[in-house]
């Protein structure tokens, strides 16, 4: 993502400043005119379904640290050679992570910023250059999950209580369900003649059913008929319905019949790094980027590291959800593998979608063939994967959904 005349200082530099890692990290000793005095002079705070965020206004690049404390938990941030001018901590926001926001001054230049929270959370930080009419921000996003969702509820200002949704004012989480194939592209062919598009249309429609019945969840197909859909125009679908999951299925196939069991999959690390250079590429038409933000507003290197951090999350995400799907089909057929597969699949490709391909059995092989046509199978992949998304929602529940309420 860097401009290959750029030497290795500047880029160590540059991304010692966006990311908040000291020079330590690289070995490397900053030079003075990094550690000029900074100063910071005002915050901003706000509370969102999956993290609370505070944004400091710094006069420039700084240079900072961050790690945690236990008993209590706490998030420090010592940012080297900073003083706070007039600054005012804002209230913390309802239903936060955050207990509350100490300023103080750490051996005698630096400012330290201390995050007392309910709970122990990982934070995410990154330093954004001016842009957009602002100046310098470090960004500082304390995530919540479902442990310090229900501290939240318990320690809420008593007033808020009868404001706490039932039943179908929550948010409704949308399932992107993609059957493989269609139309034109039959996909793989069964000895008896079955076509993978068919039965993957098949499964993908008793599986659309069961998550519509399902309390909190939406489906959306990208296909509902024999049709020929590209592999981008499936994740541009997903996209547009503003999709929580994103589901292919398929069917596998292999030149030795006796290949047999479901699989799972999602993307590879080198999937994610080709589709990163893809979207840098392609940004200035990807304005509705992740989290409202847009990376063409950013500097290209900014940008890659704000996408960066979006794929890591995603793709951990992705991994939860797929190890989940894994071991309930497992309870009900034979595994081609026993370890959730990465590789670089296109539909898997959303940066901010966390995306499984799931391989239901091997058409090829004429007994897994012959199950595939049951309604039976079909039924119990399906809810084999609705399974999935219960227990991956259980623990991962978003604010404001059904499964943040149970």
């Amino acid at each position: 993502m860097f401009d290959n005349s750029s030497s290795p200082w500047d880029r160590r530099k540059f991304l010692g400043a966006v990311l908040g890692t000291s020079s330590a990290v690289f070995g490397l000793v900053a030079p003075e005119k990094v550690l000029a005095a900074r100063f910071i002079d005002a915050v901003q705070t706000s509370r969102q379904p999956d993290y609370t965020r505070y944004v400091f206004n710094v006069n420039g690049p700084l240079d900072y640290k961050t790690f945690s404390l236990d008993n209590p938990p706490r998030v420090v941030v010592d940012l080297t050679g900073t003083e706070a001018q007039h600054l005012e901590i804002p209230s913390v926001p309802a239903g936060s992570v955050v207990n509350g926001l100490r300023v103080g001054i750490q051996d005698g230049t630096n400012l330290r910023l201390v995050f007392d929270l309910k709970a122990a959370v990982k934070p995410r930080l990154v330093l954004l250059p001016p842009g957009g009419g602002m100046g310098y921000r470090l960004v500082v996003d304390l995530p919540h999950d479902k442990a310090v969702t229900l501290v939240a509820k318990e320690t809420a200002d008593p007033e808020s209580k009868p404001k706490i949704q039932t039943g179908r004012t929550f948010r409704e989480l949308v399932v992107a369900i993609d059957p493989g194939h269609g139309g034109k592209d039959p996909g793989a062919m069964g000895h008896r003649g079955t076509k993978e598009k068919h039965i993957v249309l098949d499964i993908g429609r008793r599986l659309r059913d069961m998550v519509a019945a399902a309390p909190g969840l939406r489906p959306v197909m990208t296909r509902d008929s024999d049709r020929f859909i590209h592999l981008r125009g499936r994740t541009a679908i997903a996209r547009n319905a503003k999709a929580d999951l994103f589901i292919s299925v398929h069917s596998d196939a292999f030149r030795v019949t006796s290949a047999r069991g479901a699989s799972v999959f999602c993307l590879s690390q080198h999937g994610a790094t080709s589709e990163a250079a893809r979207w840098m590429a392609n940004r200035e038409n990807e304005a509705d980027f992740v989290g409202g933000a847009s990376i063409s507003d950013h500097d290209q290197d900014v940008a890659s590291v704000l996408l960066d951090l979006s794929q890591t999350k995603t793709l951990e995400n992705s991994l939860d959800f797929a190890h989940r799907v894994l071991g309930q089909i497992g309870d009900v057929t034979d595994l081609h593998s026993k370890r959730v597969q990465q590789a670089g699949f296109v539909v898997l490709k959303s940066p901010d979608i966390p995306s499984i391909l799931v391989e239901s059995a091997f058409i090829s092989n004429p007994e897994e063939e012959a199950r595939l046509r049951t309604v039976k199978y079909q039924n119990e992949i399906a809810r084999s994967i609705l399974d999935g998304i219960n227990t991956y929602y259980a623990a991962r529940a978003p604010e404001g959904t059904h499964y943040a309420m149970l």
